[in-house]
Protein backbone atom coordinates (compact mmCIF):
# COMPACT_ATOMS: atom_id res chain seq x y z
CA UNK A 1 0.00 0.00 0.00
CA UNK A 2 1.18 3.01 -0.91
CA UNK A 3 1.53 6.22 1.55
CA UNK A 4 -0.47 9.28 1.74
CA UNK A 5 0.73 12.03 -0.94
CA UNK A 6 1.28 15.54 -0.03
CA UNK A 7 -0.57 18.37 -1.89
CA UNK A 8 1.09 22.11 -2.48
CA UNK A 9 -0.35 24.65 -4.01
CA UNK A 10 -0.31 26.00 -7.49
CA UNK A 11 2.39 29.61 -7.63
CA UNK A 12 0.14 31.66 -9.66
CA UNK A 13 2.07 34.26 -7.40
CA UNK A 14 5.17 33.87 -7.96
CA UNK A 15 5.94 37.02 -8.63
CA UNK A 16 4.39 38.40 -4.87
CA UNK A 17 6.93 35.43 -3.02
CA UNK A 18 9.89 36.97 -4.79
CA UNK A 19 8.82 40.60 -4.15
CA UNK A 20 8.21 39.35 -0.07
CA UNK A 21 11.72 37.74 -0.21
CA UNK A 22 13.80 40.97 -1.31
CA UNK A 23 12.00 43.14 1.02
CA UNK A 24 13.14 40.18 3.80
CA UNK A 25 16.63 40.63 2.46
CA UNK A 26 16.71 43.88 2.74
CA UNK A 27 14.71 44.20 6.41
CA UNK A 28 16.97 41.07 7.24
CA UNK A 29 13.76 39.42 8.98
CA UNK A 30 13.13 36.34 6.97
CA UNK A 31 9.57 35.36 9.23
CA UNK A 32 7.91 35.65 5.78
CA UNK A 33 4.55 33.77 5.24
CA UNK A 34 4.62 32.81 0.99
CA UNK A 35 3.45 30.47 -1.77
CA UNK A 36 5.12 27.41 -2.27
CA UNK A 37 6.46 27.63 -5.84
CA UNK A 38 5.69 23.93 -6.79
CA UNK A 39 2.88 21.50 -7.36
CA UNK A 40 1.72 18.18 -7.22
CA UNK A 41 -0.83 16.43 -8.72
CA UNK A 42 -1.80 14.27 -5.69
CA UNK A 43 -4.82 14.25 -4.26
CA UNK A 44 -4.94 13.64 -1.20
CA UNK A 45 -4.47 17.24 1.17
CA UNK A 46 -5.48 15.57 4.44
CA UNK A 47 -6.77 11.64 5.47
CA UNK A 48 -6.94 9.64 8.83
CA UNK A 49 -3.71 8.73 7.95
CA UNK A 50 -2.44 12.27 8.27
CA UNK A 51 -3.18 12.26 12.15
CA UNK A 52 -1.13 9.02 12.17
CA UNK A 53 -4.01 7.05 13.96
CA UNK A 54 -3.64 3.50 14.34
CA UNK A 55 -5.98 2.64 12.08
CA UNK A 56 -4.35 4.57 9.25
CA UNK A 57 -0.74 2.83 10.19
CA UNK A 58 -2.40 -0.75 9.62
CA UNK A 59 -4.33 0.28 6.10
CA UNK A 60 -0.76 1.72 4.64
CA UNK A 61 1.37 -1.13 6.16
CA UNK A 62 3.65 -2.68 3.24
CA UNK A 63 5.18 -5.35 3.52
CA UNK A 64 8.34 -6.07 5.72
CA UNK A 65 8.90 -2.36 5.72
CA UNK A 66 8.25 -0.61 9.31
CA UNK A 67 6.02 2.40 9.48
CA UNK A 68 7.21 5.76 11.42
CA UNK A 69 4.96 8.79 12.31
CA UNK A 70 7.12 11.73 10.35
CA UNK A 71 6.07 15.39 9.70
CA UNK A 72 6.76 15.82 6.04
CA UNK A 73 6.46 19.26 4.51
CA UNK A 74 4.41 20.25 7.62
CA UNK A 75 1.58 17.19 7.76
CA UNK A 76 2.00 14.07 9.87
CA UNK A 77 2.13 10.79 7.85
CA UNK A 78 3.08 7.34 8.01
CA UNK A 79 6.38 6.78 6.22
CA UNK A 80 7.40 3.50 5.54
CA UNK A 81 11.16 2.75 6.37
CA UNK A 82 13.85 1.38 4.46
CA UNK A 83 13.70 0.45 0.23
CA UNK A 84 15.72 1.91 -2.82
CA UNK A 85 14.59 4.96 -4.63
CA UNK A 86 15.92 4.65 -8.27
CA UNK A 87 16.88 7.86 -9.53
CA UNK A 88 17.27 8.32 -13.61
CA UNK A 89 20.04 10.80 -14.41
CA UNK A 90 20.39 12.16 -17.55
CA UNK A 91 24.45 11.99 -17.75
CA UNK A 92 27.31 10.50 -15.98
CA UNK A 93 28.71 13.70 -13.79
CA UNK A 94 32.31 13.18 -13.77
CA UNK A 95 32.70 14.81 -10.36
CA UNK A 96 30.46 14.81 -7.03
CA UNK A 97 32.04 17.80 -5.37
CA UNK A 98 29.26 20.67 -5.71
CA UNK A 99 31.60 23.03 -4.13
CA UNK A 100 33.66 23.51 -7.28
CA UNK A 101 31.52 23.73 -9.87
CA UNK A 102 27.47 24.88 -10.16
CA UNK A 103 27.26 21.58 -12.86
CA UNK A 104 23.67 20.78 -12.77
CA UNK A 105 24.91 16.80 -13.71
CA UNK A 106 27.31 17.65 -10.30
CA UNK A 107 24.58 18.87 -8.53
CA UNK A 108 22.44 15.98 -9.11
CA UNK A 109 23.95 13.27 -8.45
CA UNK A 110 25.96 14.75 -5.13
CA UNK A 111 24.10 17.44 -2.99
CA UNK A 112 22.19 14.60 -0.90
CA UNK A 113 25.80 13.67 0.60
CA UNK A 114 26.21 17.55 1.43
CA UNK A 115 25.03 20.64 3.27
CA UNK A 116 25.10 24.53 3.80
CA UNK A 117 24.79 26.86 6.46
CA UNK A 118 21.28 27.27 5.61
CA UNK A 119 18.26 25.54 3.77
CA UNK A 120 15.76 27.65 2.11
CA UNK A 121 12.71 25.41 2.76
CA UNK A 122 9.47 25.31 -0.13
CA UNK A 123 8.78 29.05 0.57
CA UNK A 124 12.24 29.98 0.06
CA UNK A 125 12.59 31.68 4.01
CA UNK A 126 16.34 30.21 5.25
CA UNK A 127 16.48 27.51 7.79
CA UNK A 128 18.70 26.48 9.99
CA UNK A 129 21.10 23.87 8.49
CA UNK A 130 24.72 23.57 9.58
CA UNK A 131 24.50 26.91 11.37
CA UNK A 132 21.72 26.58 14.21
CA UNK A 133 21.04 30.39 14.57
CA UNK A 134 22.44 33.91 12.59
CA UNK A 135 22.17 37.35 13.90
CA UNK A 136 22.98 40.19 11.41
CA UNK A 137 24.38 44.11 12.23
CA UNK A 138 22.01 47.09 11.19
CA UNK A 139 24.26 47.68 8.24
CA UNK A 140 24.22 44.01 7.17
CA UNK A 141 28.12 43.99 6.92
CA UNK A 142 28.33 41.38 9.60
CA UNK A 143 26.71 37.95 9.70
CA UNK A 144 27.56 35.62 12.44
CA UNK A 145 26.76 32.24 12.54
CA UNK A 146 26.35 29.67 15.69
CA UNK A 147 27.13 26.38 14.29
CA UNK A 148 25.21 23.25 15.18
CA UNK A 149 27.44 21.31 17.57
CA UNK A 150 27.59 17.43 17.20
CA UNK A 151 27.47 17.10 13.16
CA UNK A 152 29.95 14.37 12.03
CA UNK A 153 31.79 14.52 8.69
CA UNK A 154 30.84 10.97 7.36
CA UNK A 155 34.32 9.42 8.26
CA UNK A 156 33.17 10.75 11.76
CA UNK A 157 35.82 13.47 11.92
CA UNK A 158 33.87 16.59 13.78
CA UNK A 159 32.54 19.59 11.70
CA UNK A 160 33.47 23.29 12.65
CA UNK A 161 34.00 26.29 11.63
CA UNK A 162 37.22 25.85 10.25
CA UNK A 163 34.99 23.60 7.38
CA UNK A 164 32.93 26.68 6.81
CA UNK A 165 36.17 29.24 6.33
CA UNK A 166 37.94 26.91 4.61
CA UNK A 167 35.39 26.10 1.69
CA UNK A 168 34.47 28.97 1.34
CA UNK A 169 38.08 30.65 0.50
CA UNK A 170 39.64 27.71 -0.52
CA UNK A 171 37.14 26.29 -3.24
CA UNK A 172 33.70 28.51 -3.35
CA UNK A 173 35.18 31.86 -3.92
CA UNK A 174 37.82 30.57 -6.36
CA UNK A 175 35.73 27.29 -8.25
CA UNK A 176 31.82 27.82 -7.87
CA UNK A 177 30.70 30.65 -10.52
CA UNK A 178 27.77 32.16 -8.88
CA UNK A 179 29.50 32.31 -5.14
CA UNK A 180 32.54 33.97 -6.78
CA UNK A 181 30.96 36.25 -8.58
CA UNK A 182 28.76 37.79 -5.67
CA UNK A 183 31.07 37.65 -3.38
CA UNK A 184 34.54 37.59 -3.52
CA UNK A 185 34.98 41.63 -4.32
CA UNK A 186 32.53 42.06 -1.60
CA UNK A 187 34.05 40.14 1.33
CA UNK A 188 36.26 41.37 3.72
CA UNK A 189 37.43 38.59 5.86
CA UNK A 190 35.43 35.29 7.28
CA UNK A 191 36.26 34.86 10.82
CA UNK A 192 36.47 32.09 13.31
CA UNK A 193 36.60 32.30 16.64
CA UNK A 194 35.91 29.12 17.47
CA UNK A 195 34.52 26.04 16.49
CA UNK A 196 31.40 26.98 16.52
CA UNK A 197 31.13 30.69 15.43
CA UNK A 198 32.00 31.94 12.07
CA UNK A 199 31.56 35.78 11.28
CA UNK A 200 30.98 37.25 7.29
CA UNK A 201 32.37 40.75 7.07
CA UNK A 202 31.56 42.61 4.36
CA UNK A 203 33.20 45.20 3.04
CA UNK A 204 29.69 47.00 2.48
CA UNK A 205 26.01 46.34 2.82
CA UNK A 206 25.60 43.31 1.69
CA UNK A 207 21.72 41.76 1.76
CA UNK A 208 21.75 38.62 -0.60
CA UNK A 209 23.77 36.45 1.90
CA UNK A 210 21.39 34.51 3.50
CA UNK A 211 19.88 33.35 0.07
CA UNK A 212 22.99 31.81 -1.20
CA UNK A 213 24.13 29.42 2.00
CA UNK A 214 21.91 27.06 0.78
CA UNK A 215 23.90 23.43 -0.21
CA UNK A 216 23.32 24.50 -3.53
CA UNK A 217 25.05 27.68 -3.66
CA UNK A 218 27.49 27.16 -0.91
CA UNK A 219 28.13 23.54 0.30
CA UNK A 220 30.25 22.91 2.69
CA UNK A 221 33.46 20.46 2.31
CA UNK A 222 35.69 18.61 4.88
CA UNK A 223 38.98 20.66 5.88
CA UNK A 224 40.76 17.46 6.75
CA UNK A 225 40.57 16.60 3.63
CA UNK A 226 40.82 18.99 0.81
CA UNK A 227 43.31 21.16 2.79
CA UNK A 228 46.87 21.09 1.03
CA UNK A 229 45.33 19.92 -2.38
CA UNK A 230 43.82 20.77 -5.83
CA UNK A 231 39.85 20.79 -5.18
CA UNK A 232 39.48 20.03 -8.57
CA UNK A 233 41.51 17.25 -8.35
CA UNK A 234 41.13 16.19 -5.15
CA UNK A 235 40.32 11.64 -5.07
CA UNK A 236 37.27 12.71 -2.56
CA UNK A 237 35.46 14.17 -5.44
CA UNK A 238 34.62 10.53 -6.50
CA UNK A 239 34.54 9.23 -3.24
CA UNK A 240 32.78 12.25 -1.12
CA UNK A 241 32.51 12.61 3.02
CA UNK A 242 29.79 15.10 3.71
CA UNK A 243 27.86 15.68 6.43
CA UNK A 244 24.46 14.96 4.43
CA UNK A 245 21.63 12.80 5.21
CA UNK A 246 23.22 9.83 2.76
CA UNK A 247 26.99 8.90 2.38
CA UNK A 248 28.72 7.62 -0.59
CA UNK A 249 28.48 3.97 -1.16
CA UNK A 250 29.89 3.73 -4.92
CA UNK A 251 30.43 4.67 -8.03
CA UNK A 252 30.52 3.37 -11.49
CA UNK A 253 31.18 5.16 -14.05
CA UNK A 254 29.16 5.82 -16.96
CA UNK A 255 26.87 3.09 -15.04
CA UNK A 256 25.03 4.16 -11.27
CA UNK A 257 26.19 6.14 -8.02
CA UNK A 258 25.01 4.84 -4.98
CA UNK A 259 24.26 6.30 -1.76
CA UNK A 260 23.60 4.85 1.21
CA UNK A 261 21.54 6.35 4.78
CA UNK A 262 23.65 8.49 6.83
CA UNK A 263 22.58 6.72 10.64
CA UNK A 264 24.39 9.48 11.94
CA UNK A 265 22.91 12.30 10.54
CA UNK A 266 22.09 15.55 12.89
CA UNK A 267 18.78 15.26 11.83
CA UNK A 268 17.67 12.68 14.16
CA UNK A 269 14.99 9.89 12.06
CA UNK A 270 16.29 11.36 8.79
CA UNK A 271 16.84 9.84 6.28
CA UNK A 272 13.80 7.27 5.49
CA UNK A 273 15.21 5.38 2.81
CA UNK A 274 18.31 2.79 2.77
CA UNK A 275 19.52 3.41 -0.43
CA UNK A 276 19.44 6.53 -3.40
CA UNK A 277 20.40 4.69 -6.71
CA UNK A 278 21.13 7.32 -9.05
CA UNK A 279 21.60 5.46 -13.13
CA UNK A 280 22.82 6.77 -15.50
CA UNK A 281 20.42 6.86 -18.94
CA UNK A 282 21.04 9.21 -21.11
CA UNK A 283 18.07 8.49 -23.63
CA UNK A 284 14.66 10.13 -21.97
CA UNK A 285 12.90 7.81 -24.36
CA UNK A 286 14.84 5.04 -22.55
CA UNK A 287 14.53 6.68 -19.11
CA UNK A 288 10.40 6.49 -20.02
CA UNK A 289 10.90 2.68 -20.91
CA UNK A 290 12.44 1.69 -17.65
CA UNK A 291 10.38 4.01 -15.36
CA UNK A 292 7.18 2.37 -16.82
CA UNK A 293 8.54 -0.84 -16.64
CA UNK A 294 9.63 -0.10 -12.55
CA UNK A 295 12.81 -0.32 -13.25
CA UNK A 296 13.33 3.38 -12.39
CA UNK A 297 11.45 5.21 -9.74
CA UNK A 298 11.96 8.57 -10.36
CA UNK A 299 12.77 10.94 -13.50
CA UNK A 300 13.80 14.48 -13.02
CA UNK A 301 12.03 15.31 -16.43
CA UNK A 302 9.27 14.50 -18.58
CA UNK A 303 9.63 13.70 -22.22
CA UNK A 304 7.44 15.92 -24.26
CA UNK A 305 6.17 13.12 -26.40
CA UNK A 306 5.25 11.13 -23.40
CA UNK A 307 3.97 14.11 -21.35
CA UNK A 308 0.39 13.88 -21.51
CA UNK A 309 0.38 10.03 -21.63
CA UNK A 310 2.09 9.82 -18.40
CA UNK A 311 0.64 12.64 -16.23
CA UNK A 312 -2.53 10.86 -17.06
CA UNK A 313 -2.32 7.75 -15.19
CA UNK A 314 -2.27 10.00 -11.84
CA UNK A 315 -3.17 6.63 -10.18
CA UNK A 316 0.02 4.77 -11.09
CA UNK A 317 2.36 8.35 -10.99
CA UNK A 318 2.71 11.33 -9.30
CA UNK A 319 4.04 14.95 -10.57
CA UNK A 320 5.55 17.67 -9.41
CA UNK A 321 6.56 20.96 -11.28
CA UNK A 322 8.93 23.27 -9.77
CA UNK A 323 11.36 26.15 -11.18
CA UNK A 324 13.93 24.88 -8.76
CA UNK A 325 16.58 22.55 -9.43
CA UNK A 326 19.06 21.23 -7.58
CA UNK A 327 21.08 23.17 -9.86
CA UNK A 328 19.66 26.00 -9.04
CA UNK A 329 16.94 27.96 -9.61
CA UNK A 330 15.10 30.39 -12.22
CA UNK A 331 17.05 28.86 -15.10
CA UNK A 332 17.09 30.10 -18.72
CA UNK A 333 18.38 28.09 -21.49
CA UNK A 334 20.99 31.03 -22.96
CA UNK A 335 23.22 30.64 -26.59
CA UNK A 336 26.80 32.76 -25.83
CA UNK A 337 28.63 34.31 -28.17
CA UNK A 338 32.53 33.91 -28.25
CA UNK A 339 32.97 37.79 -28.79
CA UNK A 340 36.67 36.90 -29.21
CA UNK A 341 36.51 35.33 -32.17
CA UNK A 342 36.11 37.44 -35.73
CA UNK A 343 32.62 36.57 -36.53
CA UNK A 344 30.95 36.31 -33.52
CA UNK A 345 32.42 39.66 -32.21
CA UNK A 346 30.47 41.55 -34.86
CA UNK A 347 27.31 43.07 -33.28
CA UNK A 348 25.72 42.54 -36.80
CA UNK A 349 26.45 39.11 -36.78
CA UNK A 350 24.92 38.48 -33.27
CA UNK A 351 21.91 40.43 -34.31
CA UNK A 352 21.33 38.26 -37.51
CA UNK A 353 21.45 35.14 -35.93
CA UNK A 354 19.29 36.59 -32.65
CA UNK A 355 16.72 37.66 -35.81
CA UNK A 356 17.10 34.18 -37.11
CA UNK A 357 15.98 32.21 -34.36
CA UNK A 358 12.18 31.25 -33.83
CA UNK A 359 12.19 31.08 -30.02
CA UNK A 360 8.45 30.00 -30.04
CA UNK A 361 9.72 26.92 -32.05
CA UNK A 362 12.29 25.88 -29.24
CA UNK A 363 9.78 26.52 -26.60
CA UNK A 364 6.67 24.65 -28.36
CA UNK A 365 9.09 21.87 -30.29
CA UNK A 366 11.90 21.57 -27.66
CA UNK A 367 10.64 21.76 -24.12
CA UNK A 368 7.15 21.09 -25.23
CA UNK A 369 5.73 24.57 -23.58
CA UNK A 370 7.03 23.80 -20.50
CA UNK A 371 8.57 27.15 -19.46
CA UNK A 372 8.03 30.28 -21.37
CA UNK A 373 9.98 32.88 -24.20
CA UNK A 374 12.19 35.39 -22.56
CA UNK A 375 11.61 38.22 -22.66
CA UNK A 376 14.24 40.19 -20.92
CA UNK A 377 18.21 39.12 -19.88
CA UNK A 378 17.03 38.37 -16.61
CA UNK A 379 14.94 35.62 -15.60
CA UNK A 380 10.69 37.06 -15.15
CA UNK A 381 11.20 34.38 -11.68
CA UNK A 382 13.20 37.59 -10.04
CA UNK A 383 10.19 39.84 -10.21
CA UNK A 384 11.42 42.85 -9.06
CA UNK A 385 14.15 42.70 -10.97
CA UNK A 386 13.45 41.69 -14.53
CA UNK A 387 13.66 44.32 -17.41
CA UNK A 388 10.62 46.10 -18.56
CA UNK A 389 9.65 46.71 -21.89
CA UNK A 390 12.60 45.84 -23.46
CA UNK A 391 12.68 44.98 -27.12
CA UNK A 392 14.74 41.88 -27.80
CA UNK A 393 15.33 41.17 -31.30
CA UNK A 394 12.49 39.27 -32.71
CA UNK A 395 11.96 36.44 -35.34
CA UNK A 396 12.51 38.43 -38.51
CA UNK A 397 14.82 36.88 -41.07
CA UNK A 398 14.37 39.56 -43.67
CA UNK A 399 16.12 41.62 -40.68
CA UNK A 400 18.66 38.91 -40.10
CA UNK A 401 19.76 39.24 -44.06
CA UNK A 402 19.85 42.41 -44.16
CA UNK A 403 22.16 42.50 -41.37
CA UNK A 404 24.35 39.27 -42.40
CA UNK A 405 24.78 41.65 -46.11
CA UNK A 406 25.61 45.44 -44.34
CA UNK A 407 28.29 42.52 -42.10
CA UNK A 408 30.20 41.91 -45.43
CA UNK A 409 28.52 38.43 -45.63
CA UNK A 410 27.26 37.50 -49.39
CA UNK A 411 25.11 35.32 -50.56
CA UNK A 412 21.17 34.88 -50.25
CA UNK A 413 20.60 31.84 -52.59
CA UNK A 414 20.10 29.76 -49.81
CA UNK A 415 23.52 28.64 -49.46
CA UNK A 416 26.17 29.44 -47.23
CA UNK A 417 27.47 32.77 -47.16
CA UNK A 418 31.12 33.81 -47.96
CA UNK A 419 33.20 36.58 -46.36
CA UNK A 420 33.68 39.91 -48.54
CA UNK A 421 35.74 42.55 -46.67
CA UNK A 422 35.45 40.95 -43.28
CA UNK A 423 37.39 42.46 -40.58
CA UNK A 424 39.95 39.77 -39.27
CA UNK A 425 38.40 36.95 -41.87
CA UNK A 426 39.81 35.94 -45.26
CA UNK A 427 37.78 37.00 -48.43
CA UNK A 428 35.98 33.88 -49.42
CA UNK A 429 35.52 32.40 -46.19
CA UNK A 430 32.43 30.36 -45.76
CA UNK A 431 30.13 31.61 -42.72
CA UNK A 432 30.67 28.49 -40.78
CA UNK A 433 30.36 28.81 -36.54
CA UNK A 434 30.73 26.02 -34.05
CA UNK A 435 27.77 25.16 -31.43
CA UNK A 436 29.00 23.43 -28.31
CA UNK A 437 25.96 22.23 -26.50
CA UNK A 438 25.61 18.73 -23.36
CA UNK A 439 24.31 15.52 -25.59
CA UNK A 440 21.09 15.89 -23.41
CA UNK A 441 20.58 19.88 -25.12
CA UNK A 442 20.78 18.15 -28.68
CA UNK A 443 17.42 19.13 -29.77
CA UNK A 444 18.19 22.55 -29.40
CA UNK A 445 21.40 22.09 -31.50
CA UNK A 446 19.71 20.51 -33.90
CA UNK A 447 16.58 23.61 -34.58
CA UNK A 448 19.26 26.27 -34.40
CA UNK A 449 21.54 24.60 -36.87
CA UNK A 450 17.86 24.38 -38.91
CA UNK A 451 16.91 27.92 -38.57
CA UNK A 452 20.26 29.50 -39.52
CA UNK A 453 20.67 27.64 -42.52
CA UNK A 454 17.84 30.05 -43.76
CA UNK A 455 20.25 32.77 -43.52
CA UNK A 456 23.14 31.37 -44.91
CA UNK A 457 24.58 30.59 -41.57
CA UNK A 458 26.23 27.01 -41.78
CA UNK A 459 26.07 25.09 -38.52
CA UNK A 460 28.70 22.53 -36.71
CA UNK A 461 27.71 20.87 -33.62
CA UNK A 462 29.95 19.97 -31.29
CA UNK A 463 28.17 17.45 -28.31
CA UNK A 464 30.50 16.89 -25.27
CA UNK A 465 30.02 16.32 -21.62
CA UNK A 466 29.96 18.52 -18.97
CA UNK A 467 33.60 18.56 -17.83
CA UNK A 468 35.28 18.95 -21.71
CA UNK A 469 32.37 21.71 -22.33
CA UNK A 470 33.34 23.60 -19.54
CA UNK A 471 37.27 23.05 -20.45
CA UNK A 472 36.85 23.69 -24.00
CA UNK A 473 34.25 27.25 -23.41
CA UNK A 474 36.27 28.72 -19.92
CA UNK A 475 39.23 27.34 -20.41
CA UNK A 476 40.71 27.21 -23.97
CA UNK A 477 37.97 29.48 -25.12
CA UNK A 478 37.35 27.12 -28.30
CA UNK A 479 33.72 27.89 -29.78
CA UNK A 480 32.14 30.28 -31.65
CA UNK A 481 28.49 29.83 -29.76
CA UNK A 482 27.32 27.25 -26.87
CA UNK A 483 24.29 27.17 -25.22
CA UNK A 484 23.92 27.19 -21.45
CA UNK A 485 21.19 27.16 -18.77
CA UNK A 486 21.72 29.80 -17.05
CA UNK A 487 20.51 29.61 -13.47
CA UNK A 488 19.76 33.15 -12.28
CA UNK A 489 19.32 32.42 -8.81
CA UNK A 490 16.65 34.19 -6.39
CA UNK A 491 18.75 37.87 -6.77
CA UNK A 492 20.87 39.05 -9.96
CA UNK A 493 23.77 39.18 -7.49
CA UNK A 494 23.60 35.56 -7.00
CA UNK A 495 23.08 34.06 -10.83
CA UNK A 496 23.17 36.53 -13.17
CA UNK A 497 26.44 38.99 -12.48
CA UNK A 498 28.60 35.64 -12.84
CA UNK A 499 27.28 36.35 -16.74
CA UNK A 500 28.30 39.70 -17.82
CA UNK A 501 31.24 41.30 -15.01
CA UNK A 502 34.43 41.62 -17.02
CA UNK A 503 36.21 40.04 -13.51
CA UNK A 504 34.49 37.03 -14.24
CA UNK A 505 35.77 36.15 -17.25
CA UNK A 506 38.20 33.15 -17.11
CA UNK A 507 38.12 29.77 -16.77
CA UNK A 508 36.14 29.34 -13.82
CA UNK A 509 33.20 26.96 -15.04
CA UNK A 510 29.66 28.58 -16.24
CA UNK A 511 30.63 32.21 -15.71
CA UNK A 512 30.93 34.90 -18.27
CA UNK A 513 30.84 32.67 -21.12
CA UNK A 514 30.58 35.49 -23.72
CA UNK A 515 33.75 36.53 -21.83
CA UNK A 516 31.57 40.17 -22.40
CA UNK A 517 32.97 43.49 -20.91
CA UNK A 518 31.33 46.48 -20.58
CA UNK A 519 32.76 49.15 -17.77
CA UNK A 520 29.62 50.75 -17.67
CA UNK A 521 27.51 47.57 -16.70
CA UNK A 522 30.50 46.82 -14.19
CA UNK A 523 29.73 49.78 -12.60
CA UNK A 524 26.00 49.48 -12.20
CA UNK A 525 26.51 45.92 -11.12
CA UNK A 526 28.58 47.26 -8.37
CA UNK A 527 26.17 49.93 -7.11
CA UNK A 528 23.62 47.61 -7.35
CA UNK A 529 25.63 45.65 -4.66
CA UNK A 530 26.18 47.79 -2.43
CA UNK A 531 22.59 49.11 -1.72
CA UNK A 532 19.77 47.90 0.35
CA UNK A 533 17.25 50.16 -1.25
CA UNK A 534 15.46 47.88 -3.30
CA UNK A 535 14.18 50.36 -5.97
CA UNK A 536 17.72 51.67 -6.57
CA UNK A 537 19.07 48.21 -7.51
CA UNK A 538 15.76 47.87 -9.82
CA UNK A 539 16.93 51.07 -11.67
CA UNK A 540 20.02 49.96 -11.79
CA UNK A 541 19.03 46.36 -13.63
CA UNK A 542 16.89 47.92 -15.96
CA UNK A 543 19.32 50.29 -17.30
CA UNK A 544 21.93 47.01 -16.98
CA UNK A 545 19.45 44.78 -19.10
CA UNK A 546 18.41 47.64 -21.75
CA UNK A 547 22.58 47.73 -22.41
CA UNK A 548 22.67 44.08 -22.38
CA UNK A 549 19.75 44.24 -25.18
CA UNK A 550 21.58 46.77 -27.46
CA UNK A 551 25.04 44.91 -27.18
CA UNK A 552 23.79 40.75 -27.42
CA UNK A 553 26.40 39.16 -26.14
CA UNK A 554 23.85 35.83 -25.56
CA UNK A 555 20.54 35.45 -27.22
CA UNK A 556 18.24 34.49 -23.96
CA UNK A 557 16.40 31.71 -25.47
CA UNK A 558 13.13 30.20 -22.97
CA UNK A 559 13.07 30.17 -19.63
CA UNK A 560 12.65 26.60 -18.31
CA UNK A 561 10.47 24.59 -15.68
CA UNK A 562 10.99 20.89 -14.35
CA UNK A 563 7.90 18.32 -14.14
CA UNK A 564 9.59 15.71 -11.65
CA UNK A 565 7.51 12.56 -11.88
CA UNK A 566 7.52 9.56 -9.73
CA UNK A 567 5.49 5.94 -9.07
CA UNK A 568 2.83 6.56 -6.28
CA UNK A 569 4.09 4.18 -3.82
CA UNK A 570 6.96 7.16 -3.02
CA UNK A 571 6.56 10.62 -1.82
CA UNK A 572 7.89 13.60 0.10
CA UNK A 573 9.90 14.75 -2.38
CA UNK A 574 11.29 18.04 -2.45
CA UNK A 575 11.21 20.71 -5.37
CA UNK A 576 14.78 22.01 -4.75
CA UNK A 577 17.90 20.38 -2.97
CA UNK A 578 18.18 17.28 -0.97
CA UNK A 579 15.23 16.31 -2.74
CA UNK A 580 15.25 13.27 -1.32
CA UNK A 581 15.95 13.89 2.11
CA UNK A 582 12.34 13.39 3.23
CA UNK A 583 11.64 10.58 0.65
CA UNK A 584 9.72 7.71 1.14
CA UNK A 585 9.05 4.60 -1.11
CA UNK A 586 6.92 1.46 -0.69
CA UNK A 587 7.73 -1.94 -1.37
Amino acid sequence: MCGPHLLSQVDDNYSRTMRKIWTSAISLVFALTLFPIATTNASTVVSPESSCTKEGAKAQSPKKQTLICARIQGTKIWVPLGGDLVVAISQDPGSLNPAATTAGAVHTASELMFNGLVELDDKLNPVPELAESWTVNKKATIYTFKLRRGVKWHDGQPFTSADVKFTFEEVLLKYHSRTRAAMLSALATIYAPNPHTVEFIFKESYGPLLLQLDVTEAPILPAHIYRGSDPTKNPANLAPVGTGPYKFGSYARGAEIVLNRNPNYFKKGKPYLDRVIMRVVPNSATQVVAFESGSVDFLWGVPGPDRARLLARKKAFDTLVTRRNPGGANCMMTVSFNLRRPITSNLAVRQAIFHSLNRNAFLQNVIFGEGSVAVSPFSKGIVWAWGQNLKLPEYNTTKANALLDSAGWTGRDGSTRTAQNVVGVANGTKLSIDFLHFPTFAAYGELYKAQLKEVGIDVRLRPLESGPFATAVFNNRDFDSNIISYCNGNDPEIGIRRMYDSAQIGPVAFSNAAAYSNVTVDSMFQQARNTLDITKRQSLYQKIQEQLVKDVPYVWLVETKGTRIFRSGCGGFRPYSLFAEEAYCSN
